[in-house]
């Protein structure tokens, strides 16, 4: 797990290309965690990234940069050519050099005055062409692309379509040596076979570029292990395939040396072309598969508006979503995406909002209310002023946090790093040893069948599943989620999720609508008119859903609300306030009580209120009980399914409230909760949960306001249901992006899964390698059937978690993000 980030450090992103297995996912990590101001290195092999944590101060990108260099590995560096308009002197050129060298994720600028244009090397995974451009556009001046540049998708693109062209020219020319192999089988032995695949030079001929030209890469991987004292999988195949190739020419030149006869000698370079062959098939495949489970982030790409209709300069242009700059106002016509976050400054429309909600029926919005980018404008014409664009949207937060979910590490990981980190040098000494045995003991002197068996248990040890078995379930795993509505912000916390078995909520905007209406006044020695109107304008200034349902009630009675003259909000109780020279007082009984005013007439009909479901408030006006309000909030139609939904998979559900005792019991027994916890303080919920967890419960605190953020911090899972605030959703381990409370059961489920999943993955990557390796020096596998079996263990790890993809949530399967 990620040690928390200090305050001064920095988080970057590298995108790390060469590596083959979980060792060398190790190796980098170890390698960057040594760099002096380093605090935290997480690589992920599926991915091909490295999160690293520093403090700025003590290094930079380039050192680490220079680090995995040494190690033998590459970093993805972009390059883009700019054409710069604008520039009038040596200072411009300067000036844009030194604004854009400053900016995070750029490694490399020169701009050149007379050919007006800028040269920029950059990493991808911290910033793209836009934020370049923009920088040079904040500069005063104007940037546009030479070239088209290549995204993250185009880059795989052109890596699988390399990796194809290899593995067929290695096919094509390991084929006839395949053929000539198998036709000594006495199954085969009816095969045709022509005399020149059996003589030694024509078969060096085509293994030969087999293993130096397409296996290349394998022996430059191995050198760099071993300079770097380390080993991986390019060590093993390098080792077997050597070995099977350089003893067949030791026996060429030997035949050749005695007369070279009409057939040679049994050779082995069927051994390493055909391994080598199966091996680049077998990357090819993961390499498809890999690609697919990242599809939950194009998916979400997808929503993406591509265009926007904007107003500068009083005329209407469409430009590009990346050119709209906040401010910007947008025209968004009916049937039309809305392209960014903004504020509805002219006209009225319904919106359908079901993407990110869940909510298939449209929300009316008019002028001052806020819309979603990516969002469905249904019919209406609307004008909005764009307040969040680009990086800073919703739904951009939305696919940052899938992503780095993606790239993150579960705890579960260091078992594959331990084992990965031992596990080569094991596999070759135990490679070393089968070959001695049979050498000289089981076979005395037949060097070529225990040069195969130690060749067999050299190729079938890789530890390819090894390291793929968790970051590619993650990846699955999340992604999946997230095409629901459900954001786990990390590897370790998807992880933990599967562990809860008790769930506490929030009552008010969780369990409950968190749209109360007022429905009852009840006055004592003043007119309803003056009471209302003194206690519509004390509550006015009160953010609490109560106080707004109340002042909304108040308001459609057609009561003229004032102005206060003094206002305090006292969490927990309720509210104090000044109303032309009255002092009003509007709360719970402990407010009352704090304020010594005697309220006792009032208790038969405010609990009749309250064991009916409804939130009554007393009313003092100065100093004498005045009266009393109430409010009804109901349950969500999803919340009592959710709960039931909780119980049949053995979880505790817990209701927690500021509410008092009877109200919050009449909640609980509609929605289908046993346990309360009522009239708990705000900064209470957090010691409630510490109580449960003291009882050794996993606890998964569920809110959605801005008093629940401390309880969601301290459980072992904070779950904030999205279309509350934003200081819970940040404070929270899982964002719940909609309202609907089935989301918690399928958190629980995704998790639940993901984890069987990745422990599917370890046992067939350890128990694979646990049969294959004595299996192999039982001398019960050949060398090439033990690569096929080494490339499918690497496939089906990857395919087992493609699984997670077809996963349907939801009591009757939910609609997708």
């Amino acid at each position: 797990m990620s040690t928390p980030k200090a305050e001064a450090c920095e988080q970057t992103t590298l995108q790390i290309t060469g590596m083959t297995c979980a060792a060398c996912a190790t190796r980098i990590e170890k390698g960057l965690k040594k760099i002096d101001g380093v605090t935290d290195a997480n690589v992920n092999l599926a991915l091909e990234k490295a999160t690293v944590t520093f403090d700025p101060k003590l290094t930079n990108v380039s050192e680490m940069e220079g680090k995995v260099v040494q190690l033998g590995y590459d970093t993805v560096k972009e390059a883009v050519e700019l054409q710069i308009t604008g520039m009038t002197c040596a200072a411009c050129a300067t000036r844009i050099e030194k604004g854009l060298n400053k900016l995070s994720g750029v490694t490399g600028a020169n701009v050149n005055l007379a050919l007006e244009t800028a040269h920029v090397e950059y990493n991808p995974a911290m910033v793209d062409v836009r934020d370049i451009q923009n920088k040079v556009t904040q500069l005063g001046y104007k940037a546009e692309p030479k070239e088209e540049v290549m995204d993250a998708g185009q880059r795989r693109q052109k890596e699988i379509t390399k990796q194809k062209r290899k593995f067929f020219i290695s096919a094509i020319l390991a084929l006839p040596l395949l053929w000539s192999m198998v036709s000594h089988f006495s199954f085969m032995s009816w095969i045709w076979l022509p005399d020149l695949f059996m003589n030694p030079w024509f078969q060096l001929a085509l293994a030969t570029p087999v293993q130096f030209y397409i296996g290349g890469h394998f022996y430059v991987g191995a050198y760099k292990a071993l300079v770097n004292k380390s080993a991986n999988m390019d060590v093993l195949i390098a080792l077997g395939t050597s070995a099977a190739y350089f003893y067949s020419l030791y026996l060429t030149v030997e035949w050749a040396s005695n007369g070279a006869g009409h057939h040679g000698p049994d050779m082995y370079y069927e051994t390493s072309a055909v391994l080598i062959t199966l091996v680049l098939l077998g990357k090819l495949f993961e390499m498809l598969a890999k690609g697919r489970t990242s599809e939950a982030i194009k998916t979400l790409m997808g929503l993406q508006a591509k265009t926007a209709l904007v107003v500068r300069d009083g005329v209407e242009q469409s430009v590009p979503i990346e050119e709209v700059v906040v401010g910007d106002i947008v025209i968004v016509r009916p049937g039309d995406k809305i392209a960014v976050d903004g504020e509805i400054i002219e006209g009225r429309t319904s919106v359908d909002e079901s993407m990110l909600t869940g909510e298939s029926l449209p929300v009316e919005k008019q002028t001052g209310d806020t819309v979603i980018g990516a969002t469905l404008n249904k019919n209406g014409v609307i004008r909005i002023a764009a307040t969040k664009v680009g990086k800073d949207t919703a739904l951009a937060q939305i696919i940052k946090v899938v992503e780095e979910a993606q790239g993150s590490k579960a705890p579960i990981q260091r078992i594959a790093d331990v084992i990965s980190g031992i596990f080569v040098p094991i596999v070759v000494g135990i490679a070393i040893v089968a070959f001695l045995i049979w050498y000289f003991f089981v076979s005395p002197g037949e060097f070529a069948q225990a040069l195969e068996i130690g060749i067999a248990v050299l190729v079938i040890a890789c530890p390819c599943a090894l390291g793929l078995a968790t970051p590619t379930s993650i990846m699955a795993g999340s992604g999946r989620a997230a095409e629901f509505g459900i954001l786990f912000k990390g590897g370790e916390h998807l992880e933990t999720t599967h562990l809860i078995n008790t769930v506490v909520l929030d009552k008010t905007g969780t369990v409950t609508k968190g749209k109360p209406e007022l429905t009852d006044i009840i006055v004592q020695g003043i007119d309803e008119q003056s009471f209302l109107s003194i206690v519509g304008t004390a509550e006015k200034n009160s953010e609490h859903p109560l106080a707004e349902a109340i002042v909304s009630g108040i308001i459609n009675k057609g009561i003229e609300l004032g102005n206060t003259d003094e206002f305090e909000a006292i969490p927990g109780f309720g509210i104090s306030a000044v109303v032309n020279g009255q002092k009003v007082l509007a709360g719970t009984r402990k407010l009352m009580t704090k304020y010594n005013i005697s309220f006792e007439d009032a208790l038969p009909q405010m609990e009749q209120l309250e064991e009916s479901g409804k939130t009554a408030m007393l009313i003092a006006i100065d100093d004498k009980y005045a009266g009393l309000v109430a409010v009804a909030d109901t349950i969500k139609e999803t919340s009592k399914e959710a709960v039931e939904r909780l119980k049949k998979m053995g979880i505790e559900v817990v209701m927690i409230t500021g509410d008092n005792g009877r109200t919050a019991a009449a909640i609980a027994k509609e929605a289908g909760i046993d346990h309360v916890l009522a009239e708990v303080l705000p900064e209470g919920k957090a010691e409630e949960v510490k109580k449960l967890q003291a009882q050794g419960k996993k606890v998964a605190m569920v809110g959605d306001g801005i008093n629940d953020a401390p309880a969601l911090a301290i459980a072992d899972i904070g779950m904030a249901v999205g279309t509350g605030t934003d200081v819970a959703m940040e404070t929270a381990d899982v964002t719940l992006m909609r309202g609907d409370l089935n989301s918690i059961p399928d958190a629980i489920y995704m998790s639940r899964k993901t984890m069987k999943n990745i422990n599917q993955n370890f046992f067939w990557a350890l128990g694979y390698n646990s049969i294959g390796i004595p299996v192999a020096a039982l001398g019960l596998l050949a060398p090439w059937v033990a690569g096929a079996a080494m490339a499918l263990s690497s496939v089906s790890v990857v395919l087992n978690a493609l699984r997670l993809q077809r996963i349907k949530l939801g009591k009757n399967g939910a609609s997708k993000l």
